[in-house]
């Protein structure tokens, strides 16, 4: 068994405050994530998509950095910063969010919430916008202090969560609705808690706000879910690609904007409120993206694995776009993946070529996502 300080990490990518704990409880494998190692294996990945969807996973994703604005223009700032209009973001409520540049490519695709009036965060998916916040300040002439706080999310997620989360905070608990926070505190250790995750099931996010007390609070969550089955685990990509969820460099990226992944709905042109990239993605909107997300079934044997490098998509002899995720869903019984090809291309139903590790295939393409298109598992 190796401990912790086997694994040989430097210092310059940090360790979450759960790392210890997650060694303790069989992380084999990490991965790096906004300069900090998540674990990513503990064991068999289909038996971790099980987890997840019959009982509760619990999560390290200390690596969601939050970058935590405040100051007298907080709000007129975090605006600035992204094409969703907040006119109507109440303080104690989440947002999905697109952060994107000037020429309207995706910088980063993260949840915000909204602490107080003048109070946000940033809960960061795989990109340094703090820099890019910090830098946009500079020259705003808004008054604002941006930093990262000693902030460090865990994931509680699946069917089971629910009843973990009254075990912990009591039947209250139950009252929070989707897409929302709360502040409390569980023996002492402060807390945001919301109502969202990275899974499509079921779930929470519970914001350590004191990180000297990550191991404290991975013991209590755990023992508190032994008796609805909890196991710990690692986002899992078999769900989320079910679900459609984007996983940033791989199905998005800076020059990725919102239409190319059908997410007009987070882009407010009309508000008057100005934001980065808003002449750029008018333009894009009046002249339609060149490319579109789609979803394929892929025709071959079970992938062993989540795909690591893109595989190019051919129909008739010329190559029309890349899959960005692909896995195999025990669930469904079929290959399933996330692609970006030229718009003309996408047309559900039309038969493509997949260029696999193992050679090419024969795909065909499908709306996405593949399961509870809805959402009404995670919305429940």
């Amino acid at each position: 068994m190796n401990k912790a300080d086997d694994f040989g990490f430097g210092t310059q990518i940090r360790k979450s405050p759960y790392f210890d704990a997650t060694v303790r409880w069989g992380a084999q494998g990490f991965s790096v994530y906004n300069h900090m190692y998540i674990p990513r294996d503990f064991g068999d990945p289909e038996q971790n998509f099980w987890n997840l969807v019959n009982d509760a996973i619990l999560c390290d994703v200390a690596v969601e950095r939050q970058v935590e604005i405040t100051g007298p223009d907080a709000a007129k700032f975090v605006q600035m910063l992204t094409p969703r209009d907040l006119s109507s973001m109440a303080v104690g409520q989440c947002k999905y969010v697109l952060i994107t540049n000037a020429e309207g490519g995706i910088l980063n695709d993260p949840i915000l919430l909204r602490l107080a009036e003048n109070h946000f965060w940033i809960s960061l998916a795989d990109s340094d916008v703090l820099l890019w916040a910090q830098g946009v300040a500079v020259h705003s002439g808004l008054d604002v202090s941006i930093c990262e706080p000693d902030v460090s999310p865990l994931q509680l997620q699946g069917p089971k969560s629910g009843l973990i989360m009254q075990e912990l905070f009591g039947e209250e608990i139950m009252d929070l609705k989707y897409y929302w926070l709360r502040e409390v505190d569980l023996d002492g250790i402060p807390l945001i808690v919301s109502r969202t995750g990275w899974s499509s099931e079921l779930g929470y996010e519970i914001y350590l706000r004191d990180g000297s007390r990550g191991d404290a609070l991975w013991e209590r969550i755990m023992a508190a879910g032994m008796e609805h089955g909890l196991k710990p685990g690692h986002t899992s990509s078999i769900r989320r690609i079910e679900g459609g969820m984007l996983s940033y460099h791989a199905d998005a990226d800076i020059h990725t904007n919102p239409y190319e992944l059908g997410l007009g709905r987070l882009v407010s042109l009309d508000m008057e409120a100005d934001f980065i990239g808003k002449a750029a993605l008018q333009r894009i909107k009046d002249q339609g993206p060149a490319r579109q997300q789609i979803g394929l079934i892929i025709d071959c044997e079970p992938l062993t694995g989540p795909n690591t490098t893109f595989w190019a998509i051919n129909m008739d002899g010329e190559t029309i776009g890349k899959v960005t995720s692909a896995v195999y869903s025990p669930r469904l019984e079929r290959n399933i993946a996330l692609a970006m090809v030229a718009t003309e291309h996408a047309n559900i139903g039309a038969e493509v070529e997949v260029v696999t590790k193992s050679g090419p295939v024969r795909a065909t393409i499908v709306e996405r996502p593949f399961y509870d298109p809805k959402k009404k598992i995670a919305a429940a």
